[in-house]
């Protein structure tokens, strides 16, 4: 048993991990996230002790599974809930770029997932409850059609064909906060709890919940919601809301959630560009029967771990992907559904290589792209790539990318004189300019970049050369503030042709992103 006095830093799994769910099964505890528009969908985390997390796979690593062609930039998964019931995982969530709720479902939790079943169920953020008497209850979001009234609904479904079992009906409408959503029902002690979100994902979210003798209401509001928030406050996290409960071995409980550390700029407020994040805090039982997050539903960077385990990860991630296994390592993503002539690790053995198409990052579609979430504020990246643009507009890089709208890249490209130039270039809504252009006369170049809070400082070299700086740019324009959306800022790699296909491969023998606090 761990000492009181030990403590955990928030968050748990930084960078873009949003709307967490967790469940236990014996010792182990796991962890799915929305992905919005990226592919593979809802990466799943194992954990013994819920502080060290460790990527073991996706729900959704198929096009049948997760079709996102077209799908507009934060749309895509929304709010995935796990739960482990009679030897199965099951997952379900929301495509929004169809409006339809689906679930999956798998014996271990690395996959392979099922097929989706897909039920009638016109709502957002689903999650599913398994009761004592063996009943199943989906819950969800409502009001998104006619004149249904906003609030969260419930009914009892059959979980083998999807069919409901009864009819739909509303809960509960929260306490008067915009956007009650992200429901999940528990029983505890008899008593059925409905816990939701409301508030907004923004700086007002906050967790509210309700309690019943019936999983259909009438549900008692909590007198004391919210039971967390950091609306209003001088924290460092805020934004925190849509949170899961799960229960130790030792009769604990936890909760996770999500929050965002915003960096304030001078002279124009607060701005997060890494996207909102996997928090955790304890939860106690007041007097009267109500869990209660945090300190009086606060939370900090630093928390005790009480009777955590704090069980570390003897394998982390390494530093340096070198692109000699077979298949990406988990924490690479494609944008949308990839094109399998985009990509290859086989075309040139221990080498990445992304075949640019007509497709570029200012697009709404699948560009030749890989990439990994920032999720550090302070952090270096670079790789080694080999290129050789014969045709003007060839093109291919670095990008720093928050959405198709808002992005940084520098690149190598040949330009209308027909020479190979490294190129620095920001585009910040409408505004696209290249800031920085100088020619180069060799095809092999290390492109890198180093992140502070406030700023990402571009570099180039040859490989066995020197640095030599090539601007920056501020992470503020791509911030959720500025850039909007639902998302965090990733590295990728990527190649493109720039309204025609390219005709010679970017190849890249290695991709480094090193924390440097």
């Amino acid at each position: 048993m761990a000492d009181s006095t030990i403590q955990y830093s928030n968050p748990v799994i930084p960078g873009f991990h949003p709307d967490p769910s967790v469940c236990r099964v014996g010792a182990d505890f796991y962890l799915v996230t929305s992905t919005f528009e990226y592919f593979p969908g809802v990466p799943i985390f194992h954990s013994r002790d819920l502080v060290h997390w460790k990527q073991i796979g996706h729900c959704l690593t198929r096009q049948s599974q997760l079709d996102l062609e077209g799908c507009r930039s934060s749309m895509g998964i929304y709010a995935p809930t796990i739960r482990f019931h009679n030897g199965r995982f099951y997952m379900i969530t929301t495509n929004v770029k169809m409006f339809r709720n689906f679930y999956v479902w798998a014996e271990k939790p690395e996959g392979p997932w099922s097929e989706p079943i897909w039920p009638e169920w016109p709502s957002v953020d689903p999650s599913l409850f398994f009761d004592e008497d063996g009943r199943v209850y989906i819950t969800g979001t409502g009001g998104f059609f006619g004149d249904e009234p906003k609030g969260i609904y419930q009914a009892e479904i059959d979980l083998e064909s999807g069919k409901l079992l009864s009819e739909r009906r509303l809960i509960w409408q929260g306490t008067g906060g915009k956007s009650a959503e992200g429901p999940h029902l528990y029983r505890v002690n008899g008593k059925y709890f409905l816990m939701i979100a409301e508030g907004g994902t923004e700086y007002g979210h906050m967790v509210t919940i309700a309690r019943s003798n019936s999983p259909y209401g009438p549900f008692e509001s909590n007198p004391d919601n919210p039971i967390l928030t950091h609306r209003s406050s001088g924290s460092s996290i805020q934004a925190t809301g849509h949170a899961d409960l799960v229960q130790l071995e030792d009769g604990s409980w936890w909760a996770v959630f999500l929050g965002i550390r915003p960096v304030s700029v001078p002279f124009s407020g607060r701005h997060h560009h890494l996207g909102r994040e996997t928090f955790l805090a304890p939860v106690t039982w007041s007097a009267d029967g109500w869990p209660v997050i945090g300190q009086g539903g606060r939370i900090a960077e630093k928390m005790d771990a009480g009777t955590l385990p704090l069980v570390v990860d003897e394998t982390p991630t390494p530093d340096v992907d070198d692109f000699n296994s077979n298949r990406l390592q988990l924490e690479w993503n494609f944008l949308r559904n990839p094109q399998d002539a985009d990509w290859s690790l086989e075309e040139r053995p221990g080498w990445l290589t992304l075949r640019g198409s007509a497709v570029t990052l200012n697009d709404i579609g699948s560009p030749a792209f890989i990439g990994r979430r920032q999720q550090h504020f302070r952090c270096s990246v670079s790789t080694l790539m080999s290129f050789e643009p014969v045709e003007e507009g060839e093109e291919a890089g670095l990008t720093v990318y928050m959405n198709e709208r808002f992005h940084y890249e520098i690149a190598l490209t040949c330009g209308a004189n027909g020479r190979r130039q490294v190129i620095l270039r920001r585009r910040i809504g409408s505004l696209w300019k290249v800031e920085m252009e100088e020619e180069f006369e060799g095809s092999d170049i290390i492109l890198g970049l180093e992140a502070d809070p406030a700023k990402y400082s571009f570099y180039y070299s040859s490989p066995n050369g020197e640095r030599k700086p090539f601007g920056s740019g501020e992470c503020a324009l791509l911030s959720t503030e500025v850039a909007g959306g639902f998302t965090g800022v990733y590295f990728g790699l990527y190649a493109t042709g720039n309204g025609k296909s390219c005709t010679v491969p970017a190849a890249f023998d290695w991709f480094q992103y090193t924390p440097t606090m």
